[in-house]
């Protein structure tokens, strides 16, 4: 029984406001998935992006060299495929150019089969006043529960 993997994006929700998620599946090698199921990937700065043909790459999405990789080994920091249907894809594709929205990984896991897949969202960036709600609210949550426990 292997350790559960799962790798995410803590910044995303603080700061983006998630409209619509997606899971996709990732094209990787097989040392880059190697990497991934020693837990040494990170998807904090990454994006999505469309290119010229309507597919969906994962940029600035690091997943470190394998350690007994030899030559054969991945680059760190390359622009990887996204899978998901064509339906799905050109939905997020005209969301994305019309309005204006971008497309966040949230997180990075290994699906009962053994793939490796990753949540996307569909997201529109929060204003500086919407990040200083989520704090307030946040604090106010903590001080209550400590509140709660105090009287228990």
């Amino acid at each position: 029984m292997q350790k559960k993997i799962n790798i995410q994006n803590k910044k995303a929700r603080f700061l983006y406001e998630i409209l619509d998620k997606y899971t996709a599946g990732i094209v990787l090698t097989g040392t880059e998935i190697k990497s991934i199921r020693s837990s040494k990937a990170s998807i904090a700065e990454s994006f999505c992006e469309f290119n010229q043909r309507g597919e969906l790459f994962v940029i600035n999405m690091t997943i470190e060299e394998y350690a007994f990789g030899n030559y054969y080994n991945h680059r760190p920091k390359a622009e990887r495929k996204l899978l998901l249907n064509k339906r799905e894809l050109k939905k997020l594709h005209k969301e994305v150019q019309s309005t204006g929205l971008t497309i966040v990984p949230l997180r990075l896991f290994i699906n009962d089969k053994g793939f490796a897949k990753m949540d996307i969202a569909l997201a529109r960036g929060k204003k500086l006043h919407d990040k200083r709600d989520t704090i307030k609210d946040r604090d106010n949550k903590r001080d209550l529960d400590r509140i709660k426990k105090a009287y228990k």
